[in-house]
């Protein structure tokens, strides 16, 4: 079966000839030796899909009686360490975490909500929501609805339940009367309303949303990022342009997100991480050429750049 997880555009597929049991092995004498072996950890864990990784973790349990995952937390630090982590850890689990994080303690990480939750299919957020109750026996919807509020809450809700279509199939006739009810909640409207752009724009197909916002400039004579900006403010704003971003060029928004990242002084490792590992089997040879395309330098050669903590 296809996992939800693993697209056409990854940079890392199934290693051939793969052994669990002599990974397992490898890996345990990389950590237990005096010193880490970093080299045999980065050959392994790189190199393996997650389904390989998955049965690692199976193997190293059977024979070690540990939690890989333990034992490399126990063992290694920084920022190499939380790389590894994630890279034994199940996509909805690893997902789970990251919204976690960006909600807990003070303030809320909202740039990183909106990522996850404008870039992930419905199928994989009704996943991670699972993993979510599974690892905190908290839902989801409450730590967002204690987290953020107004039309944000709202259509961060909408996003986490997962309902947004996937057919790939358009309705024309549909695409000008939604373009019509945002052109109406909007720029034709004295005061915005709100409900209506987060009803369409979080619960629509993108090649859906794409043919709408083509009617959008038609009736309007405006992108619809022009209105959004606009009409709206906040995060609920920052949160629609992400969609909009997304549903143009989802890979483009992912490099921007690394550029972001990559750039200043110092570096979101949080943001860089998460964008690596999660889309090492979906698209990142995309989000790479977006990268090289917009910012004129390889991904390659800015992580390699960027100042290490």
């Amino acid at each position: 079966m296809a996992s939800i997880w693993v697209g056409h555009r990854g940079t890392i597929r199934d290693y051939p000839g793969f052994s669990p049991s002599a990974d397992a092995e490898a890996i345990h004498k990389a950590i237990r030796g005096i010193g880490t072996d970093e080299k045999v950890l980065i050959s392994i864990l790189t190199e393996r899909s997650n389904a390989q990784r998955q049965l690692i973790v199976k193997e190293y349990q059977a024979a070690y009686g540990k939690e890989l995952k333990d034992d490399l937390k126990g063992d290694l630090s920084g920022n190499f360490k939380h790389a590894m982590v994630a890279l034994v850890t199940p996509p909805a689990v690893f997902d789970a975490k990251q919204l976690q994080k960006s909600m807990k303690g003070a303030g809320t990480n909202e740039d990183a909500l909106i990522e996850i939750l404008t870039t992930r299919t419905g199928r994989q957020m009704k996943e991670i929501a699972q993993a979510y109750s599974t690892v905190y026996k908290k839902s989801l919807r409450d730590d967002v609805c204690s987290e953020a509020s107004g039309d944000f809450r709202k259509a961060l809700l909408t996003l986490a339940e997962g309902r947004r279509d996937e057919s790939l199939k358009v309705d024309e006739h549909l695409a000008k009367k939604d373009a019509q009810i945002l052109y109406n909640a909007g720029e034709k409207k004295w005061g915005t309303d709100e409900d209506k752009f987060t009803e369409i724009l979080c619960l629509r197909s993108f090649p859906q949303l794409k043919l709408t916002f083509d009617e959008y400039k038609n009736i309007s004579q405006k992108d619809i990022e022009d209105s959004i900006k606009g009409e709206l403010s906040g995060h609920f704003e920052d949160l629609l342009l992400a969609i909009v971003h997304c549903v143009r060029n989802t890979p483009a928004f992912l490099a921007d997100r690394l550029h972001q990242a990559l750039k200043g002084a110092g570096t979101d490792e949080f943001t860089l991480n998460r964008i690596m590992v999660s889309r090492s089997e979906i698209d990142l040879l995309d989000i790479r050429a977006e990268f090289k395309k917009h910012y004129g330098c390889s991904l390659y050669s800015a992580i390699k750049l960027f100042p290490k903590k």
